[in-house]
């Protein structure tokens, strides 16, 4: 009796090989392009609704002491990098004088320790930012300041390009050190806003308490909106 065998072709071993490398690829490209959309996908499903919810909204008054014509001129062109970051559609520096190049912030809740706020500069890549013209803490007036953020998953507080990340966990009532001087003054939240790219009413200035804005990008990982932390100077 005449055996025979058979053996499978290396052919479709080959086949099969390039199979599962394309699945393993679709695999990997799924997760990828997940992990890069998840701060959209959050947005969406969970953040938009809570800011859109009347608890958040505790707004500086709007008794302005920048004028329209003011704002103007500040935001009508740039070649600097709030612009290069999509921070302000169009933006002018304005250079002031200030016996204070720079301070810092500490944000508890973020782990945030003595961040460098630069008066001076618009260098976010290496410190935060105070939009010139703004007054310095603790005087009265806004205290404008932009930062950073990204994906929640690079957050590094010790990095200037992801220091905000998480910022979206800071609740109202939280509180802010700033040291400038030698001297400590601390910042209750009072106000956790989300607005369009092109919305600059965060300028707005109110001359009758101390007040600090943080400024960073939303959803982290986007540029898409704007998240805006307002403070209030903490009377001992």
């Amino acid at each position: 009796m005449k055996k025979y065998f058979y053996t499978k072709s290396k052919t479709r071993n080959i086949r099969k090989f390039f199979r599962f490398v394309g699945l393993g690829l679709s695999v990997i490209g799924l997760v990828f392009g997940l992990y890069t959309l998840s701060p959209l996908i959050s947005w969406e499903l969970y953040l938009k609704p809570a800011f859109a919810s009347s608890n958040f909204a505790s707004p500086i008054p709007q008794t302005k002491v920048l004028t329209k014509e003011t704002l103007a001129s500040l935001l009508t062109a740039s070649t600097h990098s709030f612009q290069q970051n999509d921070w302000l559609p169009t933006y002018k520096e304005v250079q002031i004088k200030t016996d204070v190049s720079s301070y810092v912030i500490s944000i508890p809740r973020l782990s945030i320790e003595n961040a460098t706020v630069s008066t001076v500069d618009t260098d976010l890549n290496s410190h935060l930012v105070q939009f010139p013209g703004t007054p310095l803490p603790p005087n009265k007036g806004n205290a404008v300041i932009f930062g950073h953020s990204t994906l929640p998953q690079l957050y590094n507080p010790k990095d200037y390009k992801t220091i905000f990340a998480n910022v979206l966990d800071v609740k109202v009532d939280d509180v802010l050190h700033v040291s400038s001087n030698n001297a400590l003054f601390t910042y209750k939240i009072f106000s956790i806003t989300v607005v369009d790219a092109d919305d600059t009413s965060y300028l707005t200035q109110e001359n009758d308490d101390s007040y600090l804005t943080i400024v960073t990008c939303t959803p982290p990982g986007t540029t898409w909106k704007r998240l805006i932390i307002k403070a209030r100077l903490e009377r001992i």
